[in-house]
């Protein structure tokens, strides 16, 4: 397999790695940056490096554009113009809207919730991705040959595809990574302020404020340009967020002690929902859909499924000899879940059954 990588930092980086490493792939890479490519051939990370995004990608099997938000339609949009035919362009941006109006089948916007606090291209790791969610934005008119051919190409990477609407993973993103940058931002602020009044040194701050706080002041290069290419969705988080601040404020005022353990206490049962709904266990079930072959139909039943909470596990596509059809397996975990996903399928108007 032949790979191509547009951007060579952090994840652009730990994409190679781990290709070469569990897929023996080939991995051209081009970057703006002469310092960037020259970080890349030290540590050994590309195949090859290169001079154009025309020139990495001229060959490719798949293509992954990692640059900042801020150029990602631009980059997009010169990778699929110098891409082959057969090769699947997809991104790594944390926000999906920006390229949502791709139209090209070869083009699968993706989001790996996989980072860390270092940056660039000497900190990528060939373990990055493992068990990482890895969000796929499939449109009407992609590719279901070459969303299958992503898909498959991710999991041996170590990650978990999941297909995700654009519009619901801004949202979905602005709560869950966004907002907490910005509040860990705001906390190092006061904090700050705080020693800049007392004059004196802050006593040694616990773990509590050291989670909270991880993220602040991630590099701005990046973050200026997530912060504003997602802020219809991000100012609307804040604006919840200051009325529930305002809640708590009340209540603090007014020592309202009922209220103040009912809400810490539906906080601790919010936690534990969404750490188990981030578990997942138990049988897989091998379920066969029989498709019609017209664009957007794989990533209809992705969303789809995705919208139900179903996890599928694994996924093949089978082409019939005249490519007028195929049936797409699915493998999803658990009993329940596999009843769900076979109902929607049938709604859906598509032949299914367990295999």
């Amino acid at each position: 397999m032949k790979l191509a990588v547009i951007g060579v930092g952090l994840i652009g980086g730990s994409i190679a790695l781990a290709a070469r490493e569990r897929l023996d792939a080939e991995v051209a890479g081009f970057d703006a940056s002469d310092e960037a490519l020259k970080a890349a051939r030290d540590h050994e990370v590309l195949t090859r490096t290169c001079n154009s995004v025309e020139e990495a990608v001229s060959e490719a099997d798949a293509a992954f554009v990692a640059v900042p938000v801020g150029v990602l339609p631009e980059i997009v949009t010169q990778t699929l113009r110098a891409a082959p035919d057969r090769c699947v362009v997809s991104d790594v941006g944390s926000t999906k809207r920006v390229v949502a109006r791709s139209q090209d089948p070869r083009f699968v916007g993706g989001h790996p919730l996989a980072g860390a606090e270092t940056a660039g291209v000497r900190h990528a790791r060939a373990d990055l991705f493992d068990g990482a969610t890895w969000y796929l934005t499939p449109t009407a008119t992609t590719s279901g040959l070459l969303y299958e051919r992503l898909y498959r190409l991710l999991h041996r990477l170590g990650a978990r595809p999941s297909a995700i609407d654009a519009d619901t993973h801004d949202a979905i993103l602005a709560t869950v990574s966004h907002l907490p940058h910005v509040l860990a931002n705001v906390l190092v602020a006061q904090a700050a302020q705080e020693l800049a009044d007392g004059g004196e040194r802050l006593p040694a701050t616990g773990p509590s404020f050291r989670d909270a706080t991880r993220v602040a002041g991630a590099p701005s290069r990046i973050w200026t340009d997530i912060y504003v290419s997602n802020r219809d969705a991000l100012t609307a988080k804040i604006d919840d967020t200051v009325a529930r601040l305002s809640d708590v404020r009340s209540a603090l005022q007014n020592a309202d002690t009922t209220w103040i353990q009912d809400w810490n206490e539906h906080a601790a049962a919010d936690r534990r929902r969404l750490l188990e709904a981030d578990l997942a266990g138990g049988e897989l079930f091998e379920l066969r859909a029989s498709v019609p072959n017209r664009p957007g139909v794989i990533a209809q039943l992705a969303l789809e499924l995705g919208r139900a909470g179903v996890n599928i596990s694994d996924m093949a596509l089978y082409p019939a000899a005249d490519m007028s059809e195929g049936v797409v397996a699915l493998w999803v975990t658990g009993e329940a879940q596999a009843r769900r996903a076979e109902q929607l399928v049938a709604e859906l108007g598509f032949p299914v059954a367990r295999a």
